[in-house]
């Protein structure tokens, strides 16, 4: 696998962009790359996908130079090294309550001596042992860790949460966060928005990305305003219903 473009565009403090992906479609994938998007997110937890699908959509992606992340489903070390072993970029995970769940994370995620994540040299993301094995640190170093705070708990718990080392993203999801707060999908009103800033502004400080969703450019750009620079735009569904929508207010008016 080449190097992790998306993690090196993070790192140079560049803001990222990607659209969340449901649609098992290898065209949809370079589409995305061709639009100028630099990552997409592979949903298997909202979204239908299995491995499989998502191991021929992360070949697509490297073929087109667009990082493919995968969400998994739960906090489950077999379910992150299953996403890392077919050669995701990263692994994003949901539902980060406190400071075990990232460790636990990190421990899936990681080889030793960062954690403690299944080894096998005949893997995509290993080359299939075309390098005799020697491949695991360089695993380590490109792979990113991207994991989702979306309830009131997470939030309180933050820093310690984001002292945890080898975390790369911190992804503030809204609307999980406003059922948290009693008003589910109210994803503007200024209880969410408010800890939302109060949180980005000290995972900036610690020096880690946030990231969050944006169903509009008009919030992405909020966002983007805000130190936000892993900006997951939307849903390929959405996108696409977008688009028709559009195109055909276009012609009916």
């Amino acid at each position: 696998m080449a190097d992790n473009l998306l993690k090196n565009k993070l790192s140079n403090g560049d803001v990222a962009i990607g659209p969340f992906v449901n649609i098992s479609s290898g065209a949809l994938i370079e589409i995305a790359a061709y639009s100028g998007f630099d990552f997409v997110i592979l949903d298997t937890e909202h979204g239908p996908l299995d491995i499989p699908t998502c191991e021929d959509l992360c070949r697509v992606a490297h073929g087109v130079d667009i990082t493919p992340i995968v969400r998994v489903r739960e906090n489950d070390p077999a379910q992150i090294l299953r996403a890392l072993d077919i050669g995701a970029g990263g692994v994003q995970v949901p539902q980060i309550c406190n400071k075990a769940d990232a460790e636990a994370v990190v421990r899936a995620a990681k080889y030793s001596p960062l954690g403690m994540r299944g080894v096998s040299p005949y893997t995509r993301a290993a080359r299939y042992f075309a390098d005799g094995g020697a491949i695991f640190e360089r695993l380590n170093a490109s792979s990113m860790i991207l994991i989702h705070i979306e309830g009131v708990e997470g939030l309180e718990n933050l820093e310690e949460i984001i002292s945890v080392p080898g975390l790369d993203v911190i992804f503030l999801g809204p609307y999980d966060l406003s059922q948290s707060l009693g008003i589910p999908g109210q994803v503007n009103d200024p209880r969410v928005v408010d800890r939302m800033r109060e949180a980005a502004n000290l995972i900036n400080d610690a020096g880690l990305t946030v990231g969050t969703f944006a169903d509009s450019p008009e919030a992405a750009n909020r966002w983007i305003d805000a130190g936000v620079g892993y900006i997951s735009l939307s849903v390929d569904t959405g996108i696409y219903l977008y688009g028709c929508r559009h195109i055909l207010r276009e012609i009916r008016t």
